[in-house]
């Protein structure tokens, strides 16, 4: 029996094809729909589903808790980064710790070294455009009586604190400025016989890395301290939720969302309740116990594939069925009029 016979595919003699107006017509709407289909199919590829989990996150052995930063394990680490300008505090008169190891005392370069470290600086034109609240004449003769704290530190993932304020020294001759009216310092040149105004701006404050789709609410804010005298302290209360960020073609990234809450406390505040706090910036950062997952898929490309094929195929073998039953519709009609 020769193979011809099993062929399901047999072609119409082109003698015996009759071409028609209509006929022209469907097949243009079949390929515009087809195209249409086909188009939109490669859209739905293209867009990234992203799914959300919650799960329990990691915990940190105890044993963690009671050890120095530098005896805590690398793992248990993460980056925290810091961009902050005060504009109107001198570099000499800023001072900063974490978890109370201190710039001032030694202690801060002891637990963190390079390159993991902050460093003091004069700012940048466009640091100092971003950070001064009002107008100024000179630019360069302005910024260099501010400050700029730049650097990335490791600190363990537990709660802990990062202040940025004035130094104990610088605050001890904005007390005697307080109470005697007058600077009582040698270095005239620190605050010009006025008190410490400590308002800032944080151009940037990250822990882990950076995570694409949310926003960072300790980026691009301003803490101004309007009370007359410029002294007070911006107390910032942070919840930092983990999360696991995984793209399509890149590996997981583990980064963490914030939650802010802040309250300026006045200097009054500060000496009713006999507080160790130092105007500026305070930092309080702590950990929820429960873990974000983010992940994007994208739909199987075989898949894909068989759907491409599946709309090319079913458009034209749907409406040849449609445009087969009309004819046949059409000459059942004419017979009976016949």
């Amino acid at each position: 029996m020769p193979l011809r016979t099993y062929d399901a595919f047999a072609k119409p003699i082109d003698g015996i094809r009759e071409r028609s107006v209509s006929g022209g017509f469907i097949t243009l709407l079949a390929s515009i729909t087809a195209a249409l289909l086909f188009l939109s199919q490669i859209i739905l590829y293209i867009q990234v589903d992203t799914r959300h989990s919650m799960h329990l996150a990691e915990s940190v052995p105890s044993a963690l808790f009671n050890k120095s930063p530098q005896n805590i394990l690398s793992g248990h680490q993460i980056p925290l980064r810091v961009h902050v300008t005060f504009p109107h505090l001198p570099c000499k008169a800023l001072d900063y710790s974490q978890d109370g190891n201190s710039e001032s005392t030694g202690k801060f370069e002891h637990y963190h070294s390079a390159p993991y470290t902050f460093t003091k600086r004069v700012p940048t034109v466009i640091d100092y455009k971003k950070a001064a609240v009002s107008g100024f004449k000179d630019v360069n003769t302005a910024r260099r009586q501010g400050c700029t704290l730049v650097g990335t530190i490791k600190v363990p993932r537990v709660g802990g604190t990062m202040s940025i304020s004035v130094s104990p020294e610088a605050w001890r001759r904005a007390t005697s400025i307080l109470s005697f009216g007058v600077d009582l310092g040698k270095d005239q040149d620190m605050f010009h016989g006025k008190l410490p105004n400590v308002t800032h701006y944080v151009h940037d404050i990250t822990f882990g890395d950076p995570f694409p789709p949310g926003s960072n609410p300790l980026k691009g804010v301003h803490h101004v301290m309007d009370n007359g005298s410029g002294v007070a302290l911006a107390n910032v209360a942070v919840k930092l939720v983990p999360t696991t960020y995984k793209r399509t073609i890149y590996s997981a990234k583990e980064t963490y969302q914030a939650s802010v809450s802040r309250h300026i406390v006045q200097p009054e505040t500060l000496a009713a309740q006999r507080s160790t706090l130092l105007p500026g910036l305070m930092l309080t950062y702590d950990f929820t116990p429960l873990a974000v997952r983010h992940v994007e898929s994208r739909e199987n490309w075989l898949v894909f594939l068989s759907s491409l094929v599946g709309i090319v195929g079913g458009v034209f073998v749907t409406v040849g069925l449609v445009s087969g039953c009309l004819v046949n519709s059409a000459q059942a009609v004419a017979k009976k009029m016949d």
